[in-house]
């Protein structure tokens, strides 16, 4: 095999099937044969052109990856031909600038973002520094593994920041791509949970995925039947419409902590006075570093957590983007680069 297929896009939006050069891995990377890749909305800031320099240049989008490796570049030790590995939106660490040197791996300085700062799954081939890469479990297929790789991981990090004692009211807020997966992660992790959402539509999904009660955002106050249910320990807020979330600050408990996930293009309304009585805190989550992101596969694998996907091959990666964007897809699209 001397090329692959990939889809690239540049910062018009615009896809294009192309076949590239197979080249060898880079000192410190791994080359990975690509057996899935999932669609998240973060590949709008691939295809929008966002986060690059030069955002006429093309690039592969796609950052929940899984494949097997095929090649390791030189100083590449740990890792080896055969091995199942998974890539997230961290393309790998440097290891030298401040924040690494201080173990903070996810805000390094110099760390390349899959498939947004560097080519991403989109494609049969992509690569990968060896300190991004995730062992992949046995008994976890391609296609159920790559969402839990970011959407899986963001909702389990931010859980575990939130401080939240077993046995807590956890609110989950939005019960979508996100929100479906912190469902099931903060029953599985023994809180209490309780699903906000829209209407009454996802009521039954949301106590077959493990909630312990539903508010219906559009036929009550949910902070306060959050503080009916004796107010919420945490609140992991994943959907991104971000004037309802600031009014869920009230739906605390004292010292009771939002984790905002879902990545809205408006600021977060919030009374101060909410904040202050209560030390009540909002703090945002970014995602976790690979050996978290193993954590995550294997809690997940035992606990039987799984994303409901759709499932599309390689040859139809546009109309996966466009079908994840729209809002419609239950609730992630992921490609099978396996099939044809």
């Amino acid at each position: 095999m001397s090329a692959y297929r990939a889809y690239e896009v540049t910062g018009t939006g615009d896809f294009a099937f192309v076949e590239r050069d197979l080249t060898e891995p880079l000192p410190g990377q791994v080359r990975i044969r690509v057996e899935a890749c999932g669609v998240c909305h973060s590949d709008a800031l691939a295809v929008g052109g966002l986060l690059r320099p030069d955002a006429a240049s093309p690039i592969v989008p796609g950052h929940e990856i899984v494949g097997v490796i095929d090649a390791v570049g030189a100083g590449v030790t740990a890792w080896h031909p055969g091995d199942r590995v998974g890539v997230g939106f961290l393309n790998g660490h440097c290891g030298e600038c401040e924040s690494c040197r201080r173990g903070d791996f996810v805000n390094c300085a110099a760390q390349p973002l899959t498939g947004t700062t560097v080519d991403g799954g989109y494609a049969e081939v992509a690569f990968a520094r060896a300190s991004g890469l995730v062992r992949i479990p046995d008994g976890l297929d391609p296609v159920d593994a790559a969402p839990l790789l970011c959407a899986g991981l963001t909702v389990f990090k931010a859980l575990l920041q939130s401080d939240a004692r077993p046995g807590a009211l956890v609110a989950v807020h939005g019960i979508g791509g996100l929100g479906h997966l912190a469902v099931q992660h903060a029953s599985k992790l023994g809180f209490r949970v309780a699903a906000i959402a829209r209407g009454t539509a996802k009521a039954e999904l949301a106590a077959e995925l493990g909630a312990d009660h539903y508010i219906d955002a559009t036929a009550e106050d949910a902070a306060a039947a959050l503080r009916e249910l004796g107010a919420a320990a945490a609140i992991i807020a994943t959907a991104a419409d971000s004037p309802s979330v600031g009014p869920l600050v009230a739906g605390l408990a004292p010292r009771g902590r939002m984790i905002v996930v879902g990545a809205g293009s408006e600021p977060i309304p919030v009374s101060s006075t909410d904040l202050i009585f209560g030390t009540r805190t909002i703090a945002g989550s970014l995602t976790g570093t690979s050996v978290e992101n193993e954590d995550n596969l294997v809690f997940s694998l035992r606990q039987g957590i799984r994303s409901r996907n759709e499932v599309l091959p390689l040859a139809e990666a546009p109309k996966a983007f466009e079908r994840m964007m729209s809002g419609q897809a239950r609730f992630r699209v992921v490609l099978d680069v396996r099939s044809r």
